[in-house]
């Protein structure tokens, strides 16, 4: 009997009622989550997506274009050698042109302009020297620039260059590293375990905060719970930090997340005030903490930009905000329902 009481109370108790409630209620939203945003958000998401491949493919080419082949600076720099040997030696210069002119154009040209024995033997001398120094600067050239097959090959850059060889910010732009689910079923699972996974946790807090109120009002009474919840995690951030579809410009993340943890705190601290302060000076420092991230305001961009269409932007804020506001509804209608059905 004793045993039985034991197992009774420990059924019963209040974290076994928090932690059942949590897992009910938050399973339950996080499916009616994933079939909101399967129906309005994640389409908005992939044409957002079909943008941003479209700018990095722009970007790609630009790249490509502005970044000098291999064969063409090493021209450059043969051509700035014979300058500097032109400024040096202004006779070697005269010869090289004349034994250049002989070289390209073949031994009649250079007989046809009547060059003197003696003349023509200085310059297959010249010739020789210049083409012994054009081919130390070539080598010396070459030192500094990546081996190539052929001039076509060195001149045609890889497809992929702009990602594989151009380095910089563009490169973490889109891709992220690692592995990313396929669109379709496989990302629909994920989404799915995700949202529930969000779900349960914050069904834990709903519970916990009801639990600490001790007032259980079903269901209904519950939803005034997940409209503070809406309130506290989605629409007081997205003042200062609204959803954003993929290729849009942002502020550094870290910067992002200290000012949403801040708002958040500050939202849930100036609506318990408000809400369960006994005096009016508790609720104006609750109306005061309410505004303090706003007025400081959120960490912006140096330049406000995005990939895709000022109109698929605006599309994808609404259809968030009216998902978020459905799940946290649920959350709070199915916790104030299991919470009174487990008491």
């Amino acid at each position: 009997m004793p045993l039985k009481q034991s197992e009774r109370m420990t059924k019963n108790s209040p974290f076994n009622r928090i932690v059942r409630t949590a897992v009910a209620a938050g399973l339950l939203s996080g499916l009616v989550l994933t079939g909101l945003q399967s129906l309005q958000v994640a389409p908005i998401i992939l044409q957002a997506e079909t943008y941003e491949d479209a700018q990095e493919r722009a970007e790609a080419v630009a790249d490509v274009v502005a970044t000098p082949a291999p064969a063409q600076t090493q021209a450059a720099d043969a051509r700035e050698v014979k300058a500097e040997l032109a400024h040096e030696h202004p006779v070697a210069a005269a010869h090289e042109h004349v034994a250049s002119a002989v070289h390209e154009h073949g031994a009649k040209v250079g007989h046809t302009h009547g060059v003197a024995g003696a003349h023509t033997h200085d310059a297959a001398v010249e010739q020789d020297h210049d083409h012994q120094q054009s081919a130390s600067a070539s080598s010396s050239s070459s030192a500094f620039e990546p081996a190539s097959t052929s001039a076509a090959t060195a001149a045609t850059p890889a497809p992929h260059a702009h990602g594989a060889e151009a380095g910089g910010e563009h490169e973490h732009g889109h891709e992220h590293g690692g592995w990313k689910p396929e669109n379709g079923a496989q990302r629909t699972f994920f989404s799915a375990v995700a949202n529930i996974s969000m779900a349960v946790a914050f069904g834990l807090l709903l519970s916990a905060a009801m639990t600490l109120r001790g007032v259980s009002h079903g269901w209904r009474g519950a939803l005034l719970w997940g409209a503070a919840g809406y309130a506290v995690f989605f629409l007081a951030p997205s003042l200062g930090l609204p959803p954003e579809v993929p290729g849009t410009a942002a502020a550094p993340l870290g910067e992002r997340q200290v000012w949403w943890l801040l708002t958040v705190a500050a939202t849930a601290g100036g609506l318990a005030l408000l809400a369960l302060a006994p005096r009016w000076p508790l609720k104006l420092a609750g109306v005061a903490i309410l505004l303090a991230p706003h007025l400081v305001g959120a960490p912006q961009p140096l330049v406000h930009a995005s990939a895709a269409p000022a109109e698929l932007a605006q599309s994808f804020i609404y259809a968030t905000a009216f998902a978020n506001a459905v799940f946290w509804l649920a959350l709070g209608a199915l916790s104030g329902f299991f919470f009174k059905k487990f008491n």
